[in-house]
């Protein structure tokens, strides 16, 4: 029996402890730059792109979130108050999680999708960033899916096999509604490494936006220019 392609072998504990130290580096660094941007109001766009969130469907989640981060300091510190080690502790690593949390609602407004002359920019976080080209793009359009919790195939990755094609959805609070089809298989770098991350060549990509029709516009016209 033939070994697996190398994109489809897991790779050992030890890479994956390296790549997941990098990935958390990296989302540290994000948090802070983030903040930055927000407090400068410089979205990270190249000069001459448009930018278009995604941020609505999981906003709610991300206040809630930040909300009870923001009242468990208070709470936390009012019961440890006595043991001064582990008081200061406690407020160290609730301050820092408060800002992590400012600085990830911050990555969803600064770094936007974004659509310029070298093609369509898919984000998401602090960690995704995907550049379709637009000599790969054969269409984009407006293509609406929602994952229902119950679904047993719910669990599937971002990249699964639909209809004979390969597909990778960014999910935003378990929908998309924009489709870009490709002119052949395309590569796309995905956090992480494979199988379910790294480079993985894909047929088409599901994303969601909070304006569609506007990024459909934006694309229509940067393909005519």
């Amino acid at each position: 029996m033939s070994a697996p392609p190398a994109a489809e072998r897991p790779a050992s504990f030890g890479a994956r402890l390296r790549d997941l130290a990098r990935r958390a580096l990296l989302m540290e660094l994000r948090v802070y730059e983030s903040l930055w941007r927000a407090i400068a109001r410089r979205p990270k766009l190249a000069a001459g792109s448009m930018g278009f969130r995604y941020h609505r469907p999981v906003l709610t989640a991300l206040i809630v979130f930040l909300v009870l981060s923001a009242v468990e300091i208070p709470i936390i510190d009012m019961i440890v108050h006595r043991w001064v080690p582990v008081r200061i502790g406690f407020l160290i690593l609730g301050i820092w999680g408060l800002t992590w949390m400012v600085g990830l609602l911050c990555a969803y407004l600064t770094r936007p999708h974004a659509v310029g002359a070298e093609g369509i920019r898919v984000r998401e976080g602090l960690e995704l960033d995907l550049l379709a080209p637009w000599r790969e793009v054969a269409e984009i359009r407006a293509h609406r899916t929602s994952r229902d919790p119950s679904d047993p195939d719910r669990e599937r990755g971002r990249v699964f096999d639909e209809d004979g094609s390969r597909v990778c959805a960014i999910r935003i609070g378990n929908e998309t509604n924009l489709e870009i089809v490709f002119e052949r298989p395309f590569e796309a770098h995905l956090p992480g490494l494979p199988p379910k991350g790294g480079p993985q060549p894909i047929d088409r990509l599901r994303f969601w936006a909070d304006d569609p029709d506007g990024l459909l516009r934006a694309a229509g016209e940067a393909v005519d220019r």
